[in-house]
């Protein structure tokens, strides 16, 4: 009996552990569902064809995405008190700000662009043809609460003076767009003031295309919330979202004009060419980046004379080795491929000097006595790099050139070969950034140059047909988002500023041959 009793005691404590087990299994099973899942904000007058992506979204990749629909306003005033969920679908361009002023949103891909119609019954009975039409007696008019969508918000700024008056007479006002138009394919009113991708939707309703409310464009985006705890799978279903053969299909397909989106990748490859100056700043921004958005992120450091005719060597910019983004060391650097990068984004900008031996004993303090007979110089080279390229036209423009090169012992693609042999005494000067001297104070002493040129500006760029320009885009706003990594390198902040056309960046006279 005691043995009997001794092996139902083993039992029982085996079921409980098995148990314990199983009960384990669940717990992990259900926290593995959960993060298989998305809580997604999504404008009323976006449902049908983001229920149809998700749809497709769940079948495809096994993740679940739930759904919250409501004005845009009311979401973002849930979003605000609950602080959770993934992503924000918003109908405009200014709730999207207001949701950046409160803190609410990262980042913002955009999905399709609308502007305000009159919707009508087919065949407009009313010869509704104005905004002025909507104010006679025999016209019953539906609005959208401003408070509430964003479509009310969006008119309400267009009519201004004139919304008041309208506003009084509207015979309803709901807090969606897909309300006051089913109101209208209900017979229930003549008019509504709505979304021209909503006109789609609805059976019996045409659109009446007005100029005052064409002309405002809005954007409806999907936005990653501050408040997700999976910013990487957020960031996944947005491009999925957004992706030319996956969700904006199905917007095209339902009467919608798709933003442009990238080709769908469930782990996009971005290739950045960036001059070697950058790199210090970067690098760490750049894992960050990649790792947030689930991408490869391939980085190619090196001269910008040496990027650029790697470029042209290409021949074709659908090249797959063609980067995505180009990153260069100067402004001058970006003329001899602007029919690539159209846009120029100024970041920051570095001066240009020269870095002696601690303590100077060579008492060099110009560019003239770099001249001096028996000086040990180095340079970046002037077909590689930037900073060769500008040094050989301070130099050139100053009268020094023939008598400096005399001196040169090594030309380089990129200052921090400089440096390291300043390092190792095998230098006596040499022309660099002062970010790539910054670093090594303790042990280089850093002079000023007096030349115009003495000074770079790092523009960055997004190649015009890049398969990923939405995601290059994106990688700019997120080295903008962090202007203290930069200025603690060492650079001076030029990022607020406005973008500038490639096509017209003038190469100044002194670095012209």
């Amino acid at each position: 009996m005691k043995k009997l009793a001794a092996i139902l005691v083993l039992l029982g404590v085996a079921l409980l552990v098995i148990s314990s087990f199983q009960r384990r299994d669940s717990k992990s099973a259900s926290g593995e569902n959960a993060r298989a899942s998305l809580t997604v904000y999504c404008a009323a007058g976006l449902k049908k064809p983001v229920e149809a992506v998700a749809k497709q979204y769940l079948a495809e990749q096994g993740v679940e995405v739930q759904l919250q629909f409501g004005g845009t306003g009311t979401l973002l005033s849930q979003i605000r008190v609950a602080k959770q969920g993934d992503l924000f679908i918003a109908a405009d361009d200014k709730s999207l700000a207001d949701a950046k002023q409160f803190d609410a949103i990262h980042e913002v891909l955009p999905l399709v662009q609308q502007h305000p119609v009159i919707a009508v019954a087919v065949g407009n009975p009313k010869k509704i043809h104005s905004l002025d039409d909507l104010l006679r007696d025999d016209v019953r008019v539906a609005l959208a609460n401003p408070e509430a969508a964003s479509i009310g918000k969006v008119v309400k700024a267009v009519l201004a003076e004139k919304w008041g008056p309208l506003a009084k007479k509207a015979a309803v006002m709901k807090p969606t767009v897909t309300e006051i138009t089913a109101d209208l394919s209900l017979g229930a009113v003549d008019a509504s003031v709505v979304w021209n991708s909503t006109v789609p939707q609805f059976k019996g309703v045409e659109a009446v295309e007005v100029p005052e409310l064409t002309a405002k464009k809005e954007n409806a985006s999907a936005a990653v919330l501050t408040a997700t705890k999976q910013p990487t799978a957020a960031l996944k279903f947005a491009r999925y979202l957004t992706a030319p053969e996956k969700g904006a299909k199905i917007f095209a397909q339902l009467g919608f004009i798709p933003a442009g989106g990238d080709k769908w990748a469930e782990k996009p490859e971005m290739i950045l060419f960036s001059g070697g100056v950058n790199r210090p700043a970067i690098e760490k921004l750049l894992k960050e980046f990649a790792e947030r958005e689930g991408a490869d992120v391939t980085t190619v450091f090196n001269g910008c004379g040496v990027l650029c005719a790697s470029m042209k060597s290409m021949l074709d910019a659908n090249n797959p080795k063609f980067p995505d983004a180009y990153y260069a060391c100067d402004l001058c650097f970006v003329p001899p491929v602007a029919e690539h990068f159209p846009d120029s984004v100024l970041i920051t900008e570095t001066d240009i000097g020269i870095i002696v031996q601690k303590g100077n004993p060579k008492n060099i303090k110009t560019l003239a006595d770099l001249a001096q007979p028996g000086l040990k110089v180095g340079l970046c080279n002037a077909m590689q790099s930037t900073l060769g390229y500008m040094t050989k036209g301070m130099l050139k423009s100053s009268g020094l050139l023939d008598s400096v090169m005399t001196n040169v012992v090594v030309q380089v693609p990129t200052a921090d070969f400089l440096v390291n042999q300043m390092r190792a005494g095998a230098l006596d000067a040499a022309i660099v950034y002062r970010v790539n001297a910054a670093p090594q104070s303790g042990h280089i002493d850093y002079l000023t140059i007096d030349h115009q040129g003495a000074k770079a500006i790092q523009p960055f760029a997004v190649r015009r047909n890049s398969p990923n320009h939405r995601l290059a885009e994106r990688l700019l706003a997120h080295l903008k988002a962090n202007r203290a990594e930069f200025e603690e390198a060492g650079f001076i902040w030029r990022g607020d500023e406005a973008a500038i056309k490639s096509k017209d960046i003038q190469v100044p006279d002194w670095l012209k041959d």
